[in-house]
């Protein structure tokens, strides 16, 4: 993200409207390598084509926002490895971290990792060190720390359905695995700040807690959460939960949360509605059905749909309702781009209504 990028994200979450609407993707291994002509194993293993995808991107598309810019990931595997996931790697499909735990009871044998050593996780971090020079050369920073949240991780180790089973059935064990993989995450964002001193935001994805009734919730998601939002002085703090999110939405502000990613399934004055004022809302195109299986057209009357119902467009990131999925167009997010300039916000009838 550049500097000029970075301070229309800060004045966005401050409130300020800005004219044409930004438009912002989260954009990782599931659409670049395809879209940069690259297989996704390619894409992972080999420093110089993640850097030419990455540059690719933001050079055909300088007007967006790409969050968190420069992912240096792999995929779901990136954090579970760290507590021994056997990670399989095929060619040109998504990797997939094995389970780790056997049922709640192993647990207890569970230990924290260290971010520093173990994994795939140190890959990460000399990926963007020997990088960054050719990163800032063409403008840009590292700005932000990223992480898959915490029940997402639990669910690799455990099993998804297992995980959700022991919300119920062993609340004890999974308040525990919870405890470790947070502390785990505090240790992983904190040190990526620490090598990277130019992060002044972090990202959590996390669909797990989607899942869960509001007083699980309650019980489960928010003191760790909390935890994780309050763990580094950072201007953007970012959510991405695009499974159910209205469980979610009205408990961000007490998380930390500044900015959030959510299901195009939820619209975005229905969205504001349940998660408040203070909140940014990074949406709310279908990434699917519009963005892959759209035309153009499509793209920028979901666009102008999905903001017609919002009295005022302030904290608003014109964006996928989640992230960017594979085989997304070239003409679609152009496409996206020219409703940002065109829509309702350029109407000359429309009154902003403002607020604090």
């Amino acid at each position: 993200m550049t500097e000029q990028q970075w301070q229309s994200l800060l004045r966005v979450l401050d409130g300020e409207r800005l004219d044409p609407l930004p438009v912002g993707m989260i954009i990782d291994s599931p659409w670049l390598p395809g879209w940069a002509g690259m297989s996704i194993l390619d894409y992972y293993t080999s420093e110089q084509k993640w850097l030419d995808a990455n540059l690719q991107a933001v050079g055909r598309f300088p007007e967006i926002m790409f969050l968190p810019g420069f992912w240096s990931e792999f995929g779901m595997c990136t954090e579970p490895s760290a507590f021994g996931a056997r990670c399989v790697f095929p060619e040109n499909e998504f990797p997939f971290a094995g389970k780790v735990l056997g049922d709640p009871s192993d647990v207890a044998r569970l230990k924290k990792p260290d971010c520093r050593t173990d994994g795939l996780l140190p890959f990460v971090i000399k990926r963007l060190a020997h990088t960054q020079a050719k990163i800032e050369q063409q403008g840009h920073a590292i700005r932000f720390a990223v992480a898959r949240g915490p029940h997402n991780i639990a669910s690799f180790l455990l099993g998804h359905t297992e995980l959700l089973m022991a919300v119920k059935i062993h609340p004890d064990e999974t308040h525990k695995l919870l405890e470790i993989v947070t502390e785990f995450l505090v240790d992983w964002l904190v040190y990526q700040k620490e090598m990277f001193p130019s992060i002044d935001g972090f990202l959590l994805l996390d669909d797990l807690i989607g899942f869960v009734g509001d007083a699980d919730f309650q019980t489960f998601v928010l003191p760790y959460f909390k935890h994780l939002y309050g763990s580094m002085n950072v201007r953007v703090k970012a959510l991405h939960n695009d499974a159910h999110g209205m469980v979610t939405a009205k408990h961000l502000a007490e998380m930390g949360v500044n900015l959030f990613n959510f299901s195009f399934e939820h619209g975005l004055a229905e969205m504001r509605k349940a998660c408040g004022k203070k909140v940014t809302l990074l949406g709310n195109i279908p990434p699917r059905d519009v963005l892959v299986g759209g035309t153009p057209e499509d793209v920028e009357r979901a666009a102008a749909e999905a903001l017609a119902p919002v009295d005022d467009r302030r904290r608003i990131v014109l964006s996928a309702g989640g992230g960017c999925p594979p085989d997304v167009p070239t003409e679609n997010i152009e496409a996206l781009c020219r409703a940002a300039k065109a829509g309702p916000d350029r109407n000359p009838g429309t009154q902003p209504r403002g607020f604090s």
